[in-house]
């Protein structure tokens, strides 16, 4: 082993939030700890690049609201090292060819019937065929604004429907620059396509961000720390190098700086209940799409259950039927769906498709097998779409006062709108939007009252401990969590 040629005395490996990932870790520790070395085994070193400099995770507040009075400082971005000099010598091997990649693939136990690769077809894919093969639309109203191919010469574009910058650390970094100074005006033409695309992705404050720059950050291109200081240095251009105490100075700026550290407060919440283990089963972490997702399974063995919760819920709302189905010979799943509880919570286009695409996904990702889903509430509306679209993932369906569409009338499902359409039709005017703002707040002071309510032959079962996590939930909708 390369370890014992150059007598390693640590691996360093970045610290994860995610299961599996750090399922590997244990499982490489276990390896070295049984592999004998001339001296004495590797230690494992958890390297950390943190955003914020916390030493004790377990302090940390659960409230958002308490952890910004914290005021901590943001860590520099690091430099770039300079080995110049060092040269390597190292053997890459040969890449796996494509015969190879699906040899290994359907090698899988739990391989279905029509294989893995059709569960990875958007809904919006499907829903369009079906519509034409019914010849309810004409194929030439499937064209839609945000599936226009682009030219992608000199573009900071790096996909087809032309809405992720993407390339290397630099060419992010361009189109950072570009989208930091929208109001400025430009006379480039990477910059000018920038502007026009936060435009149509705009949806509400700060969307556009996670649109246009989400995918790098996931992929690891630029780091938050990174994109962090870019925004701020900018900000202090514009101010004279001061920041003001009353917000930043520009959407864009705000919209970059609250994202990334709204992801990384997700992070450190994830990483502490990695350490923390509260509660009567141990909670785990799967990244979907960059952001974070809570789940948990009780069982080692029998048939799959996933259990989807309703709307304003979590997992937890299950907590006590998951023990009651796994001692019944079952493998009970239960997830926080994005949006919802302590899972993730980013500035996208909220959609019923968006929510079934991510059980697909946790199906074919996690669960590794088709399964028996139930869902309660909205959860029953999930499941169903899941079914109807990927029935090879589902053996049963169990609806637990099940609700219908998110806005009646208005259903994806219904026209098969594009995303773009689907928010225009969803924006609100300023009287709902305060309307609504008034009705959360009303839920903060009087859910414990909501709730014994929900709980007629058992108000017992509104606990201190529930309205407490539903507190969060609707104070986090508040952008005070």
């Amino acid at each position: 082993m390369y370890l014992e040629q150059v007598k390693a005395a640590n691996v360093f490996a970045e610290e994860e939030a995610e299961y599996h990932l750090r399922k590997v870790m244990d499982i490489v520790e276990e390896t070295l700890a049984q592999t004998p070395f001339l001296d004495c085994s590797p230690s494992i070193v958890q390297w950390q690049a943190p955003f914020y400099n916390i030493k004790n995770l377990k302090g940390l507040p659960t409230f958002y609201v308490d952890f910004k009075k914290l005021r901590l400082p943001v860590t520099s971005p690091v430099s770039v090292p300079n080995l110049s000099g060092v040269e390597l010598e190292l053997e890459w091997g040969s890449l796996p060819t494509l015969e190879e990649v699906k040899k290994f693939m359907n090698q899988s136990p739990f391989k279905l019937k029509g294989g893995w690769t059709l569960m990875d077809v958007s809904t919006a894919t499907i829903l369009q065929k079906k519509l034409l093969e019914s010849r309810q639309v004409n194929s030439r109203d499937l064209t839609f604004k945000d599936t226009q191919i682009k030219s992608w010469y000199k573009s900071v574009f790096v996909t087809q429907k032309g809405n992720t910058v993407g390339g290397g650390t630099s060419s992010i970094l361009n189109g950072l620059a570009a989208y930091l100074r929208d109001l400025e005006g430009t006379a480039r033409n990477d910059w000018q396509e920038v502007h026009d695309r936060l435009c149509d992705t705009e949806s509400w404050d700060g969307a556009s961000f996670s649109s246009l720059f989400g995918p790098a950050l996931w992929l690891g291109i630029i780091s938050r720390r990174r994109l962090y200081y870019e925004a701020i240095k900018y900000e202090k251009e514009r101010n004279a190098g001061f920041l003001s105490l009353f917000g930043y100075s520009t959407a864009t700026v705000a919209a970059a700086a609250d994202a990334v550290c709204s992801m990384e407060w997700y992070r450190l919440m994830a990483l502490r209940s990695q350490i923390s283990h509260e509660g009567a089963y141990y909670t785990r972490i799967w990244s979907w799409k960059g952001h974070l997702i809570q789940y948990t399974v009780v069982g080692d063995e029998g048939p799959a259950i996933l259990l989807v919760h309703g709307f304003g819920a979590f997992l937890e709302h299950f907590r006590d039927n998951i023990h009651g189905i796994s001692e019944r010979g079952n493998r009970a799943w239960a997830i926080t769906a994005l949006g919802f509880g302590k899972s993730e919570k980013p500035n996208v286009v909220y959609t019923e498709l968006l929510w079934a695409e991510l059980l697909r996904d946790f199906i074919v990702e996690v669960v590794g097998e088709p399964v028996h889903l139930v869902g309660n509430s909205i959860g029953g509306y999930f499941v169903a779409i899941v079914a109807r679209f990927w029935p090879g993932l589902v053996k049963t369906v169990c609806l637990i006062n099940t609700a219908g569409d998110v806005i009646p009338g208005y259903g994806y499902l219904q026209f098969g709108q594009s995303i773009f359409e689907i928010v225009q039709e969803r924006q609100t005017s300023g009287t709902t939007w305060l309307g609504a703002r008034l009705l959360l707040f009303y839920l903060r002071f009087n859910i414990r009252s909501i709730m014994k309510g929900c709980y007629p032959t058992k108000p017992e079962r509104a606990d201190d401990w529930l309205i407490n996590e539903m507190l969060r939930a609707v104070s986090s909708l508040l952008k005070v969590h």
